[in-house]
């Protein structure tokens, strides 16, 4: 007479678990990669519609750059009286999401009780926008211009004949590139926080983006409107000229 099997042996169940958590380990990095890799196609898409409404804004005000304005908090993004460049430009978007990076993690400086919204936490609910704007690269007006909640005393209009290499000038770019655990940047530990894995939108003057995925590239990129570059010492005063125009 053959014996009936009314179910598994333990032996059977162990191999099937095996064989289940081998395709987990196989499946899973694809899976986080794929993910990964369609909210990079959402920040650059959104960074280039950014640079085409900076592009219809200096069309309509003279070839003239926005006004700068850059982590002002008081009062906070979303809150009457908050000046950003994101609200300049917004009439040509109409999208304030269009400024909020899917990867938009927040930061240490966003609990800064002084230049930070303590229980936001992402850049974009803080400070409107989870791109930096280039102080380099936009109009700086004496007594409206500010800077975490400081108001600048001088004023530096840029306009678009200012550009020598617009197409490799950089205006816009991710608050935050993976490489910024590097000192030089300025960024670690005070202020980094990862969002992308491999790099972070970049939006150039003449409108267009693309994803930037080194440091080196990054340096390359011009920073400043005279186009110097943005890992290039200034002679000046010795430091590079991220400093000044990033």
């Amino acid at each position: 007479m053959r014996r009936i099997h009314e179910g598994f042996t333990l032996i059977e169940l162990l191999v099937v678990i095996a064989i289940i958590a081998i395709l987990a380990a196989i499946l899973f990095p694809v899976f986080a990669q794929a993910r990964e890799k369609a909210r990079e196609s959402v920040c650059i898409s959104n960074s280039r519609q950014i640079g085409l409404q900076v592009r219809m804004y200096v069309s309509d005000y003279d070839d003239t750059m926005p006004i700068f304005y850059s982590y002002n908090t008081a009062p906070p993004a979303g809150s009457p009286g908050h000046k950003g460049i994101e609200l300049l430009i917004l009439p040509y978007g109409r999208n304030l999401d269009l400024f909020r990076c899917p990867n938009d993690a927040g930061g240490p400086a966003v609990t800064h009780p002084v230049y930070g919204c303590p229980g936001r936490n992402s850049y974009f609910a803080c400070y409107g926008s989870s791109y930096r704007f280039g102080k380099g690269s936009f109009s700086l007006v004496a007594g409206e211009s500010s800077q975490n909640n400081e108001v600048y005393d001088y004023t530096r209009m840029i306009v678009d004949a200012q550009f020598v290499i617009p197409a490799e000038t950089r205006m816009i770019r991710d608050e935050m590139m993976p490489f910024f655990t590097m000192a030089k940047y300025g960024y670690a530990p005070d202020y980094f926080r990862r969002w992308h894995e491999r790099g972070g939108s970049v939006i150039f003057v003449d409108g267009h983006a693309r994803f930037t995925v080194s440091n080196a590239e990054f340096d390359r990129q011009a920073a400043c409107a005279d186009g110097s570059r943005s890992g290039d010492i200034n002679p000046e005063d010795g430091d590079m000229y991220y400093w000044g125009c990033d």
